[in-house]
Parts: structure tokens; C-alpha cells; sequence
């Protein structure tokens, strides 16, 4: 049995399809049982479960020989991370009582930066899991492909704006479903103590290259344009955002480069699908 959280997500999704797929059992773990239905007609347990509640986790993590854990997305996070302390508290505390054989952390490619940014909750949560009893192994993942869908419908004007920049630099990124389907694989490999896998497609891509990915499936020019830096600020504000430094101290990482993988001896591995896979599927499904 294996336990996957964020299943209703994309990636938790996508886990827990390739392990039905390989005839494997799987345990949904939602918040309200409404969220499990459609994964109990696709012949899995369902458990009721949220982030923050140490007891019922370690409920849905008993007996499992695997967890898929991921923390929900927060892009406005007040400062110290409370929400993700509050999290990393619980979950340590579910793995110690439920001792699943394996926990697989879906985290991210920079997660062992010290500078202060957005992905630090994800080192957090790092720094939480490498005190746990059983192996863990976090899955450090390159930029969403599928964070281009935020740029659909002005690619079909033919102007997407940009805050990845300069426009023509390169960043790793990769598809969901290569991140579910090597969580998935990982699930089933044997390890002890702490692993770090990092992911990425066989190439990187620039802002230039999303925009011609959408030039190419719309059959028209696309132009990217970059989003001024010293409007970022007052543009997340406008949009609701009460602490967007951390956000865009996250971009200026991956634009100047000190936002990429560790290396360093560690774990590598490669995605197969290519940027304009994605950003075809994207247009599809946005009509």
C-alpha cells in the first residue's frame, strides 16, 4: 500500500495513476471525502486527512511500505514560514508513529540555498524529514513546464510577458508527468537514510523558447516581453499578494543563476517529454 497526499494535484495525480497502472494499491489521502470519490472508483482506500493534523496523517500513513508527501502551495507566505512549520511539525510527527517503509518529499531544484527566497519552505521541510527514523528521499524538481498555462491566452494575442529574464536565459525545468512518474518509480526502489534526486528535462529553456513553443502550436509569432523589475513589486501587491519579496527574490534566482541544482555528487536523473509537449497539451486544453 502506498499513501499519496496532493493526489487531487497534478503530480499527486499522476503518482498515484502510474502505481494503479503497475497493479500496485494505493491509499488517497484528502482532506474531505468528497476529494476521495473519484479515487475509490478507481479502486483505492481513502483516508481524511489534512496537512496539520498529526493523528489522522499517521492513520493514513499505518501500515504503508510508501508515502508520497508534498506540502500545499503557498505563494504569499507570511514571514518564518508559520504555515510550513506548523506542517513539517505534524508530518514528522505522523512518520515517527506510522514508521511507513519509505517517504518520498516532493521538493525542489534550489531547496539548499540559504538565501532568503520562496523556495526556503521547501528547505524547511527538508531540514524537518532528515530527522525522521525511516529513508526519506526528496525529489528535487527543476521549474514547472506546465507554469507556462499562465501564458496561454496572451500567447494567442502574440505578447506573453515575462519575469524569467534576461529572455534568451536558460533554466532547468521539467513536466509533471515526469515528476510523477519518477516519484512513482522512487516509491518502489530501496534506500536507507536521506536521498536527494534532482530532476530535469534533457535540456533547459529560456523565455524566448516558451514563446516560440507557442508560436510553433499556434501556428503564429510570438513575442516575449519582460515584465519590468522594478514594477514586480507593486504588479504582486495589485494582485493581492501581502509579502511578494520572497516570490521575487525566487525569480531573481533563477535569473541570475544562483537558483539551480546542488550537484555536488548528487543523484541525477532526466525527464523525456520536451517544453513543446507541454505547451501543446496546454493549448489544447484551453482551447
Amino acid at each position: 500500500m502506498y499513501a499519496i497526499t496532493g493526489i487531487t494535484g497534478k503530480v499527486g495525480g499522476i503518482v498515484a495513476n502510474s502505481l494503479l497502472a503497475a497493479g500496485l494499491p494505493v491509499r488517497a489521502v484528502v482532506r474531505d471525502a468528497e476529494k476521495g470519490r473519484a479515487w475509490v472508483a478507481k479502486g483505492c482506500e481513502v483516508a481524511i486527512a489534512s496537512s496539520t493534523d498529526a493523528d489522522a496523517m499517521a492513520k493514513a500513513f499505518a501500515g504503508t511500505a510508501g508515502v508520497f508527501f508534498m506540502t500545499p502551495p503557498n505563494f504569499d507566505p507570511a514571514p518564518g514560514f508559520p504555515e510550513s512549520v506548523r506542517i513539517i511539525a505534524a508530518v514528522t510527527a505522523a512518520i515517527e508513529q506510522a514508521k511507513p517503509g519509505k517517504v518520498v518529499f516532493l521538493s525542489t531544484v534550489g531547496a539548499h540555498v540559504a538565501e532568503p527566497n520562496l523556495l526556503n519552505n521547501s528547505k524547511l521541510t527538508e531540514e524537518g524529514l532528515r530527522k525522521v527514523s525511516v529513508p526519506v528521499a526528496f525529489m528535487r524538481a527543476a521549474w514547472f513546464m506546465e507554469n507556462a498555462a499562465w501564458d496561454v491566452a496572451a500567447a494567442k494575442t502574440g505578447v506573453i510577458q515575462s519575469f524569467l529574464q534576461p529572455l534568451d536565459h536558460k533554466i532547468p525545468m521539467v513536466a509533471t508527468q515526469d515528476i510523477g512518474r519518477t516519484i512513482a518509480d522512487l516509491l518502489r526502489e530501496t534506500w536507507t537514510g536521506t536521498r536527494v534526486v534532482e530532476l530535469e528535462s534533457p535540456q533547459r529553456y529560456s523565455a524566448n523558447d516558451i514563446a516560440t513553443g507557442f508560436a510553433r502550436g499556434l501556428g503564429h509569432a510570438v513575442t516575449a516581453y519582460p515584465v519590468p523589475r522594478d514594477t514586480w513589486e507593486t504588479l504582486f501587491r495589485s494582485q493581492g499578494m501581502q509579502y511578494p519579496m520572497p516570490r521575487i527574490r525566487m525569480v531573481d534566482g533563477f535569473n541570475e543563476g544562483w537558483i539551480d541544482f546542488e550537484r555536488n555528487g548528487i543523484e541525477s536523473r532526466r525527464g523525456m517529454i520536451p517544453l513543446d509537449t507541454v505547451i501543446s497539451e496546454l493549448l489544447a486544453k484551453n482551447g
